[in-house]
């Protein structure tokens, strides 16, 4: 596969992924991802979805939690996507509601993907889980 190739095919596996996770398609969502994977989201252990995983039972897990204990996005915004071979690396920013708390967070992200035989092997998110925390923890008076 020449490298414009690779490219494309990352870029493309990059745009299923968020298609199929913005529509909820968490089947679809999972195929995408190989039997195993480099699967981490450094931060904060109050935040529900920090840790790693590496089988698609874990990461189905991982996606699950969102809808458990957040709100809809109240904003989603894709500033950069950045291909180099099998490696994408995606800047965005979103915001939800914390369902538990009331609370809201914004967050600029960064997800590192790569590709390898149409198949996501890495996946490495980079987020403020610091501002995250702060939305779990409930308001004292």
């Amino acid at each position: 596969m020449t490298t414009v190739q690779q490219r494309t095919a990352t870029g493309a596996i990059v745009d299923l992924f968020f298609e199929r996770f913005a529509s909820g398609d968490l089947p679809g969502l999972l195929k995408l991802f190989a039997g195993r994977v480099d699967f981490r989201v450094a931060g904060s252990p109050d935040v529900p979805w920090t840790g790693t995983r590496s089988t698609k039972e874990e990461i189905s897990a991982f996606f699950e939690v969102f809808p458990e204990v957040l709100t809809e996005p109240q904003g989603f915004v894709l500033h950069a996507r950045l291909i180099d071979g099998q490696h994408a690396v995606v800047l965005a920013e979103s915001a939800f509601g914390v369902l538990a708390t009331k609370k809201t967070f914004t967050h600029a992200y960064a997800l590192h993907f790569t590709v390898v035989d149409g198949k996501i092997t890495r996946y490495h998110m980079y987020e403020d889980s610091y501002a995250i925390a702060e939305a779990f923890t409930p308001l004292t008076r």
